[in-house]
């Protein structure tokens, strides 16, 4: 009985562990998406910090992406960048990868 009861709770800490990463991940990339995004509407250094935490708060509005892509397309088309719902949807792609490889280069 012991056996299953650790192998449980191996299962329930692996669980945990990777559910922390896939928000890790996720807040990393919204900041990554937020700075790319500053860049195209040329906002200042300290907007971009704000705007990149901004980003990062979106995501917290509903599950999935959908939250972050509507700001981010709502902020870009606001700021008359010509920047497509599909542009965003390749980035956020993009930054995944690029906060997927961030995080396992610090572990």
């Amino acid at each position: 009985m012991t056996d299953f009861k650790d192998r449980e709770r191996g299962e329930e800490a692996k669980f945990a562990f990777d559910e922390e990463n896939a928000f890790k991940i996720a807040a990393r990339r919204n900041r990554l998406l937020g700075e790319w995004a500053a860049g195209l509407m040329n906002l200042t250094e300290e907007e971009t910090d704000a705007y990149k935490k901004a980003v990062v708060q979106a995501d917290f509005e509903e599950a999935g992406d959908e939250d972050v892509i509507r700001k981010l397309l709502g902020d870009l088309t606001a700021a008359d960048c010509d920047v497509s719902e599909s542009d965003i949807r390749a980035k956020l792609e993009e930054k995944a990868i690029e906060a997927r490889r961030q995080l396992m280069s610090e572990s």
